[in-house]
């Protein structure tokens, strides 16, 4: 991809950081946006602003052939809070990508969350975001890509919990009958570059996970904990009365003493949703060259 140039929106975060190696391994040219003085060049541009800047965004967007767009927020006391970000800020990246004399190809990195959009504010928030890129699929190449729960090193999220099963212990929010699925950033991160690397764009929305057939519940990820560590891994289930008053007491105080929580009454109803499988076919017909490669009994150890 030696000469083409991408754009990169959540540079500086989990997954976007695992993308921004990959592209520049691959002989992308970058553009990355950041909210902080960043420090070296080479292949990456920094871009210093934020999604409200419509300047910055110009400066990010002008002559890219691909915009990838990953920031978003996962923490809020109210739906003003995520919507600014995931759905205002979309909206504002957009406007500056179709704004172009050639509109880049544009890629939404969502949630799988925005299947199920009345669970929480966070799940409305992206997707709003999904139907403003949707709206504008007649102007500019676009796609969303709708990932489970993404882990991997460096993840801060999920790799918490996958340290506990080396001291022998799985909690877990919910019933024993939920599904979910998992996806490995590197797996993602290699979705992308096929998106990228496609010669005519793909449109659409899609889901990602590992493709593990029915997903994983808590006794599933208890056993391979148990055979990956050689010990015993008990899965446990929080009662759910207890867990919806922390998360209400949480939101109380966040919104007394001026945080960000990520523990919510909407947070709560995303965990206990009984199904977050994917169903990765799609994808897969889409972008033949792509299909996971990591599942989560080989990349544990490096996880946690």
């Amino acid at each position: 991809m030696t000469g083409l140039s991408v754009a990169v929106t959540g540079a500086t975060g989990f997954i976007g950081g695992v993308l921004l190696q990959s592209l520049v391994r691959d002989g992308w040219k970058v553009r990355a946006l950041t909210r902080r003085p960043q420090t070296g060049g080479g292949p990456i541009t920094w871009i210093q602003g934020d999604l409200n800047d419509p300047v910055a965004l110009q400066n990010l967007v002008r002559g890219v052939s691909a915009v990838v767009h990953c920031a978003g927020q996962v923490r809020g006391s109210s739906l003003d809070e995520f919507t600014h970000t995931n759905a205002e800020g979309t909206a504002n990246l957009v406007k500056a990508s179709t704004e172009q004399d050639s509109a880049p190809r544009f890629l939404l990195i969502s949630s799988l969350a925005a299947r199920q959009p009345d669970l929480s504010w966070y799940a409305t928030s992206k997707h709003l975001a999904e139907q403003i890129v949707a709206d504008h699929s007649g102007i500019m190449p676009c796609a969303v890509f709708r990932p489970t729960a993404v882990y991997g090193p460096g993840d801060k999220e999920m790799s918490p919990l996958f340290r506990a099963t080396q001291r022998g212990v799985l909690p877990m929010v919910g019933g024993s009958d939920m599904r979910f699925g998992l996806l490995h950033v590197n797996d993602l991160v290699a979705a992308i570059l096929c998106w990228l690397g496609t010669r005519v764009p793909i449109h659409g929305i899609y889901e990602l996970d590992d493709g593990m057939p029915g997903g994983y519940n808590g006794q599933s990820v208890a056993a391979i904990a148990q055979d990956v560590w050689k010990r015993p891994v008990r899965c446990f289930f929080l009662p759910g009365s207890l867990v919806s008053m922390t998360a209400n007491i949480n939101l109380y105080l966040a919104r007394l003493l001026h945080y960000s929580p990520m523990l919510t009454p909407g947070k709560v109803r995303e965990l206990q949703h009984p199904n977050w499988v994917c169903d990765i076919a799609p994808l897969t017909k889409a972008l033949p060259d792509w299909q996971p490669s990591m599942r989560l009994r080989d990349a544990l150890p490096q996880t946690a």
